[in-house]
């Protein structure tokens, strides 16, 4: 009797059995682990709870953690909590920009128009009112905006929120500060802007600036104050010399072409600048002037009053002696060699109080009583900011080599 091997049961390998004991093993460390988490998730609150845990959970962990254990997750009181930070400088924005939008106006030079047909032409700008008299709204803005227009003429149009657009005059304006005064009919303002003082600004406060960049009326845009004494130097020939220095504020605040004349606001909603220049640079972002509001609040009540803005005047034609070529300083007007800067005399306007107290063409002023005087603006800004209409000035100079003083009584000048 033979023995067949089709009749005999093989024995497992020790591959097989290997690989059925660790799939057991595989299913129950599985099932373990997932019994574990639910165990430690349930129990972790209480954990907590007893200050067990080394560490500190996050918000977000208890959140995790609440939505586990009643299913509920924040309440409505948290909520509320944590999104009032977000939402509270939100919603004090829209509320400041609802009190003034509808006083920012658009202002179209019509002087600039290059024809009927060509309204691309146009100067454009923004504007602010800021008074309502029975007859007439008063709206502020910048003079390079109407520049070219004439007091009393209707050149310039006025643009409201509504979209209506409308003929204004021209009250005044002022080259050296520049503002200007506009009016129109008392019947087409509904909403009238409030000064605050930009005296009381700090840098870091939040900052609105609201205007027609690039004629999109209306645009808005959140920044804060970045300085609030900047004093810029100002070109107002063209010539290359500083004529002025405006005293400014800085914003980081989007002040784009069509801005200028526009309101920069306080969280209040109050005005306390008129938007006026930005460096335009590819290098530089986020940096705008501002004419602040002690500065403006003078000028337009002189504009309202008398057309111009009435400065003390000398009666001269000036010249920075850095304009003249240091060879004729001492060869053609005799100064001494040590000598630094000072205002050169191309002319004295007869009658003026330059020509009462004896001041000649060529004369090299040096000296406005005790202030030392290097240019043209040293002058403009003693003049303007620190003596007055009817002054009595002493004023030091050089003619032909020799230091002379006199004395000049100061008399209204429009710049």
């Amino acid at each position: 009797m033979g023995y067949y091997d089709n009749h005999v049961t093989r024995p497992e390998t020790r591959q097989s059995r290997g690989r059925s004991k660790g799939s057991k093993t595989a299913i129950s460390g599985f099932l373990g682990a997932v019994l574990g988490a639910v165990v430690i998730l349930f129990s972790l609150p209480y954990i907590a709870d007893n200050g067990w845990l080394p560490f500190g959970l996050t918000g977000a962990d208890e959140e995790i953690l609440q939505e586990s254990d009643d299913g509920e997750g924040l309440s409505p009181e948290d909520i509320e909590e944590t999104s009032s930070i977000q939402l509270e400088t939100t919603s004090e924005v829209i509320e400041a920009v609802n009190q003034v939008s509808d006083a920012v106006v658009g202002v179209v030079n019509m002087q600039e128009n290059t024809g009927f047909m060509s309204p691309g032409g146009e100067g454009t700008g923004s504007g602010v009112v800021y008074k309502v008299t029975d007859e007439f709204a008063y709206i502020v803005t910048n003079q390079h905006v109407i520049e070219g227009a004439s007091a009393g003429q209707s050149d310039i149009d006025v643009t409201l929120s509504d979209g209506a657009r409308v003929e204004a005059e021209l009250v005044g304006e002022d080259i050296l500060t520049d503002l200007a005064v506009l009016t129109i009919g008392a019947d087409k303002v509904d909403t009238v802007a409030n000064f605050g003082d930009s005296d009381q600004l700090q840098a870091g406060e939040p900052a609105i600036a609201i205007g027609n960049p690039l004629s999109f009326e209306g645009t808005v845009t959140l920044g804060i104050i970045s300085a609030v004494d900047r004093s810029l130097p100002v070109d107002l020939t063209g010539n290359g010399q500083t004529d002025w220095n405006a005293e400014v504020l800085q914003t980081d605040a989007a002040i784009n072409p069509g801005n200028s004349g526009g309101a920069l606001l306080n969280i209040q909603g109050e005005v306390i600048g008129i938007n006026s220049m930005k460096i335009a640079q590819n290098a530089v972002e986020g940096i705008g002037f501002a004419i602040p509001t002690s500065v403006v609040l003078p000028v337009i009540e002189d504009l309202e009053e008398h057309g111009e803005v009435q400065r003390p005047q000398m009666g001269i034609v000036l010249r920075s002696l850095q304009e003249i070529p240091s060879s004729y300083w001492q060869d053609t007007l005799g100064l001494p060699e040590d000598f630094a800067g000072g205002v050169y005399i191309e002319n004295v306007e007869p009658g003026s109080p330059a020509d009462e107290a004896g001041l000649r063409e060529r004369d090299v002023i040096k000296m406005l009583d005790d202030e030392e005087i290097k240019d043209a603006n040293d002058l403009r800004r003693y003049l303007y900011t620190e003596v007055e209409i009817g002054d009595t000035m002493s004023i030091t100079y050089f003619r032909d080599g020799e230091e002379q003083t006199t004395e000049l009584i100061l008399e209204g000048q429009v710049f």
